[in-house]
């Protein structure tokens, strides 16, 4: 185990005795950035000590980018620095111990039949997610891949109109229920069970409650790939989703503007809390290229993906340019993997499909070891 302190010396000030319960809820007050709990709740902190005036705390961190772990360090030691007395404070990183902090349902294996669990998630709305959602699992199913698509957002699922589907699903026995299917994809969605005008305005429980049926009660039968198109956001709900079952790796969608990837630090901490490596970012809306002059145009920015990648250390898995093709198809019903699979989005899809498999079997092949980013 690799060991780093920190000390500073705030400088001796009188005052009443420091207990371990007054430098715990100083602890409760730091939020690492782009995580949406304090470092107490999120299990960072194993032990404090108290010593007269020195204070020790001993810190396990999630994984995290090195510069949200410097500054959770720094807050430590503003925070604890603050209480009257103290004089030195002393903050020891270590690497966290094999399956700390992983997912309390990963040693139930992955679902009944399902191989790897891939969840495609975005920081923000309007970045395209769902549609890069169903022509992944479009393009996983063209490369000789049993998939399934779960849309999870219910407040609004766009799947059944995405893959030309409509009607509800029946009943299998044991009150499970079989999903509806479509261009060699297994389908569950909320919109299934509504009609077109039905309001969506339930609560956070209800909501999960709900993602849990589709994910224990429906009958995937084999597949090879699960893939899940998260609700937009990073929320509690989006957290507490890919905690239910053992996520083989995360897909991050964004556009190329920067208040898009500036968002994408909360998404990779979400993956990060679970556990669950992030197999990469795709940009979308990357550019537009003039079908009549064949000029290209960069109306969303250019080069935010790429930056991401970079800043995260984690591989940039395709860019897809805004072509009218993509829209239609997914209006049509009929995803454009599916409609035009010679088209240069298509084969984009593909290569990032690919892409994807190669990772989850990277994962899956090397031994998880416990490691500290920072």
């Amino acid at each position: 185990m690799r060991t780093l302190r920190l000390g500073i010396d705030s400088g001796r000030r009188r005052g009443e005795m420091i207990t371990i319960e007054d430098v715990r809820e100083r602890l409760t007050e730091i939020r690492p950035p782009g995580l949406p709990r304090d470092i107490v709740a999120l299990g960072m902190v194993k032990s404090v000590r108290v010593d007269g005036d020195r204070i020790s705390v001993q810190l396990e961190p999630v994984p995290m980018p090195p510069q949200s772990l410097d500054a959770t360090i720094a807050d430590i030691r503003r925070a604890v620095g603050a209480l009257a007395g103290v004089a030195e404070i002393r903050v020891e990183v270590t690497e966290r111990r094999p399956g700390a902090g992983a997912s309390p349902f990963a040693d139930q294996g992955p679902l009944p039949g399902v191989g790897d669990i891939v969840a495609v998630a975005s920081t923000k709305g309007g970045v395209g997610k769902s549609t890069v959602a169903v022509n992944l699992a479009c393009a996983l199913q063209q490369s000789d891949q049993r998939v399934g698509l779960l849309d999870a957002d219910v407040y609004g699922p766009s799947l059944p109109t995405m893959v030309g589907v409509s009607g509800r699903p029946r009943a299998a026995d044991g009150n499970k229920v079989l999903p509806l299917e479509r261009h060699g994809l297994k389908l569950m969605s909320m919109g299934f069970f509504l009609d077109d005008s039905s309001p969506v305005i339930w609560r956070g429980p209800l909501v999960m409650g709900l993602v849990r049926q589709f994910l224990k009660d429906v009958v995937w039968g084999e597949l090879d790939v699960l893939v899940i198109d998260l609700p937009p956001g990073t929320g509690d709900a989006q957290l507490t989703l890919v905690q239910e079952v053992p996520v083989s790796g995360g897909v991050i969608v964004t556009t190329p503007q920067r208040v898009s990837t500036l968002d994408v630090e909360r998404g990779i901490a979400m993956f990060n809390q679970v556990n669950a490596p992030v197999l990469g970012v795709i940009e979308n809306m990357s550019h537009y290229v003039c079908p009549k002059c064949g000029k290209r145009e960069e109306l969303f920015g250019a080069g935010g993906g790429s930056q991401v990648a970079r800043a995260f250390g984690i591989p940039l898995l395709g860019q897809i340019p805004l072509v009218p093709e993509l829209r239609v198809s997914g209006d049509m019903g009929t995803p454009l993997v599916i409609a035009q699979p010679e088209h240069p989005v298509s084969r984009i899809f593909l290569d990032i499909a690919a892409k994807v498999l190669e990772g989850v079997a990277a994962e899956r092949a090397q031994a998880p070891a416990p490691r500290i980013i920072g």
